[in-house]
């Protein structure tokens, strides 16, 4: 059942990325060739040059960011990169070139805080700017939002849940004679820069997916035999088959497919510890043999 809802995820984001950019099973050459096409040589070589600067285990994010400003830019345009917003809200083209930490999306890499960026510039495009923001871990549908004034029963109002995320509170009148508002979650939506972002991540997958100018290959790297041999048992004794794993790991590609053909998000909450130590393999940290251990003691 697992197996069936990751491949129904795939399928989705092949048909959403497929309509976006014309790609059913996008890869990274491809939304190269479609970036210098609609970002340019020079936007689009500091985009791989922040990719390329990412762990491999990063790749695929950092790429589907990349989709998502593909997108974006295709609605907005040349000025939606050179438009200045203020002293504290520099150009985007500023912001990929600097790097400069932009609030509220601090927490993210650049080339995800551009997306997030150019995914709700997108949705405000769309729909007009929220009234209000709301975190849908909470599921409550009343009163959430701070009516604005001169609304009525029946009035719509965009509100904002995600980077590039909306939904409609709507207007009601409470038994009390007072007015309030509940979330319609039947209206949750996303910009289409938000969608190209998830469904090429999600299509692609981790990779491998190597970008020009990489010498030598990181996924060519031979990989250690005793965390190989650790990391396949433990797959192997958790219901992973050799088909998903593969006939052998010689390398860091033959484990970045792996680690995507297995679907272990999908699986127990157990094979979580099995990514730390499959993504420290790939990435060549220091804290392999530690990751190695919390697996063998778990």
């Amino acid at each position: 059942m697992r197996e069936a809802h990751a491949e129904d995820a795939r399928n989705e984001a092949r048909r959403v990325i497929n309509n976006l950019l014309g790609q059913e099973r996008p890869t990274a050459a491809a939304l190269i060739a479609e970036a210098r096409a609609t970002l340019g040589e020079d936007r689009t070589s500091r985009c791989l040059e922040l990719a390329l600067g990412a762990s491999l285990t990063r790749r695929s994010a950092e790429l589907s960011a990349v989709a998502a400003l593909v997108v974006g830019g295709r609605e907005l345009g040349e000025v939606w990169w050179e438009s200045e917003r203020g002293a504290k809200l520099p150009a985007p083209v500023e912001v990929l070139h600097t790097a400069a930490a932009i609030e509220p999306w601090t927490d993210l890499t650049v080339l995800e805080m551009l997306a997030a960026w150019i995914a709700d510039d997108a949705a405000d495009e769309l729909w007009g700017r929220p009234v209000a923001e709301v975190d849908l871990n909470s599921w409550q549908a009343e009163d959430r939002v701070e009516l604005p004034g001169g609304v009525q029963a029946g009035d719509r109002l965009v509100v904002h849940f995600d980077a590039g995320g909306r939904l409609d509170a709507v207007v009601t009148r409470r038994s009390d004679g007072e007015l309030g508002s509940n979330l319609d979650f039947s209206s949750l939506r996303y910009s289409r820069p938000a969608e190209a972002q998830w469904s090429w991540g999600v299509a692609a997958g981790l990779g491998p997916h190597p970008l020009p100018g990489e010498e030598p290959d990181p996924y060519a790297r031979t990989v250690p035999d005793d965390a190989v041999r650790i990391l396949r048992g433990w797959a192997l004794g958790h219901g992973a088959t050799r088909e998903q794993l593969g006939e052998g790991w010689s390398n860091v590609g033959d484990v970045v497919g792996a680690i995507e053909r297995v679907d272990w998000m999908w699986r127990s909450a157990e094979w979580f510890g099995w990514w730390r130590g499959a993504s420290a393999l790939v990435d060549a940290s220091g804290y392999l043999p530690h990751r190695l251990e919390e697996l063998a003691a778990g």
